[in-house]
């Protein structure tokens, strides 16, 4: 028996899984996921030539209260480019050109729907 926290994992592992394949179709490899800081966490850093794009996936089963990316809020945003900045920083990457994308599945398991936000937010707060 799951429990609910086991069940969000879960769906979130789908989700994030749908969403690597998506950059990797588009051109795009995949360094790594779930990337842990004391300030945040990545869920996928992807590199495609000289360009880093570190993603925040969102999903939602459905759509009814509205695409999961409009649950990326400042908060957010500063978590996700603190631990981008320390992954530049360990990896020596200083150098490279970054965005910072938005991903939201609708949907579960294999039918989830994909949009990528590519550039939806800015490194400044």
């Amino acid at each position: 028996m799951h429990d609910a926290r086991t069940t969000k994992r879960v769906a979130g592992d789908e989700a994030e899984a749908l969403v690597v394949e998506r950059y990797e179709r588009d051109g795009w490899r995949v360094r790594d996921r779930n990337v842990l800081s004391r300030r945040g966490e990545v869920d996928i850093v992807a590199e495609r030539g000289a360009q880093l794009a570190f993603v925040e996936v969102r999903m939602r089963a459905t759509d009814v209260w509205g695409d999961p990316s409009l649950t990326v809020g400042r908060a957010k945003q500063r978590k996700v480019v603190l631990a981008a900045l320390q992954y530049l920083q360990r990896h020596r990457l200083m150098n490279r050109a970054i965005q910072f994308d938005v991903a939201s599945v609708v949907g579960r398991g294999r039918s989830g729907r994909v949009e990528v936000i590519p550039d939806a937010f800015e490194a400044g707060f």
